[in-house]
C-alpha cells in the first residue's frame, strides 16, 4: 500500500487544520472521502479542499471499502458511536479529543480496539511534537530534581453562546474541550497517574461550565492544578510548569507549538530557553498515524490512554458537583 486512503466523518471546522493541511507533508497520506450531516455543506468541502469523494451520508464513508481510515471530528456526544462502527467496518480511526463523551465509552470504544488489529488513536497532537518529547527527557535526567508540582493551563475565549461547545447534548463544556488538554499534559509531564481531589466549576447553564479549576494529586504526593476555561477572565493561557526540588521546567504554548513556544528551565545554578525544532504538531501527529496504520509505528495516544483521561473528565465533573457528560 502506499498511501493510506483517509475518510473524513464531517466537513468541522477543524478538519482543514487537523487533516487536510497536514496531509500535503505527508506523502503516506491520502483524504479521499467526505461525508456530512447536509450533503451540500459537504459538496462545498470537497470543492474547497480538492476531496474526490463524497459520500451521502456517515454510514457510507464508514462502509465504503475503498477507505483505511476514517477520521472523526463530530461533536463529542458521537465519537464513541462512530468510532466502534469504523472499527467494526475494518477501518484505522483518528479521533478527536476528547475521545468520548465519558470513560464508560471510552472503554467500550478501547475494548473494540484491542479487539481488533487495527490503529485506533486519540488526536492529541500537542504530544506529537518534539517540544513534549525534549521536556520529557529533562524531567527524566532529573534537571529539576523530583517533580513536586504539576501546573497545566488551556483558555481560550468562546464568545459564541449557541456553540456546540456549550451544549450539554452534545457532551460539551470546557473541561471537554479546554480541559482534556490540561489534564493529558499533567498525566504526561507528571509523575504517574494522578487522581482529582477536588473542583470547581463556573457555569455557563446549569449543566455546562464554562471554567473549571481541578486540584489532583500523584502516587509521590506530588500535587497537580488544571485550570481550564472558555469563557472567564482567565482570557488567555497555555502553559504547562512542572515544578522540582532542585528547579523548574516550562513550557509556554505545549497545545500548538508550531505557532510560537518556550521550553524554560530555571535551576540553582543555571537558566535556559529553548526552542525546539518541529513541524506543526497535526503533522507529526498524522505522519505518526499513517505509519503506525502502515507500518506498525507507535502510538503515543492509544485508545487504552484516552480511557484513563476520561475517567479523569468524569471526576473532575463529580468533585465539581456535576454528573459527567
Amino acid at each position: 500500500m502506499d498511501s493510506l486512503q483517509i475518510g473524513a466523518l464531517g466537513a468541522a471546522r477543524i478538519t482543514p487544520q487537523a487533516l487536510i493541511r497536514p496531509a500535503r507533508s505527508v506523502p503516506e497520506a491520502a483524504v479521499v472521502a467526505v461525508a456530512a450531516r447536509d450533503r451540500a455543506r459537504a459538496d462545498a468541502f470537497a470543492t474547497r479542499h480538492g476531496v474526490p469523494v463524497v459520500h451521502a451520508d456517515y454510514a457510507a464513508l464508514v462502509d465504503d471499502p475503498a477507505l483505511d481510515a476514517v477520521y472523526v471530528p463530530l461533536p463529542n456526544s458521537l465519537h464513541a458511536e462512530w468510532t466502534v462502527r469504523a472499527i467494526e467496518a475494518g477501518k484505522h480511526v483518528l479521533c478527536e479529543k476528547p475521545f468520548t463523551a465519558n470513560a464508560e465509552e471510552a472503554q467500550r470504544v478501547a475494548d473494540a480496539a484491542a479487539a481488533s488489529d487495527r490503529v485506533v488513536m486519540e488526536a492529541f497532537h500537542y504530544r506529537y511534537h518534539p517540544v513534549v518529547d525534549r521536556a520529557l527527557d529533562l524531567l527524566a535526567a532529573g534537571t529539576i530534581g523530583t517533580v513536586r508540582r504539576v501546573e497545566a493551563r488551556m483558555c481560550f475565549p468562546l464568545p459564541r453562546r449557541g456553540d456546540i461547545r456549550f451544549r450539554a447534548d452534545l457532551a460539551g463544556g470546557a473541561t471537554m474541550d479546554a480541559g482534556c488538554y490540561a489534564l493529558h499534559c499533567l498525566r504526561t509531564l507528571g509523575p504517574g497517574e494522578p487522581t482529582v481531589v477536588a473542583a470547581r466549576a463556573r457555569l455557563r447553564a446549569s449543566d455546562v461550565d464554562r471554567a473549571m479549576t481541578a486540584l489532583l494529586r500523584y502516587p509521590n504526593g506530588a500535587t497537580g492544578r488544571m485550570t481550564c476555561s472558555l469563557w472567564s477572565s482567565d482570557v488567555l493561557g497555555v502553559s504547562c510548569v512542572v515544578h522540582g526540588d532542585a528547579g523548574r521546567l516550562r513550557i509556554t504554548n505545549y497545545v500548538a507549538p508550531q505557532y510560537w513556544h518556550r521550553l524554560s528551565v530555571r535551576t540553582a545554578t543555571r537558566r535556559w530557553h529553548e526552542r525546539v525544532a518541529g513541524e506543526a504538531s497535526y503533522t507529526h501527529q498524522l505522519r505518526a498515524f499513517t505509519t503506525a496504520a502502515l507500518h506498525g509505528g507507535p502510538v503515543l495516544t492509544p485508545a487504552s490512554d484516552a480511557v484513563r483521561t476520561m475517567r479523569l473528565i468524569d471526576d473532575v465533573y463529580r468533585h465539581a458537583g456535576l454528573h459527567p457528560r
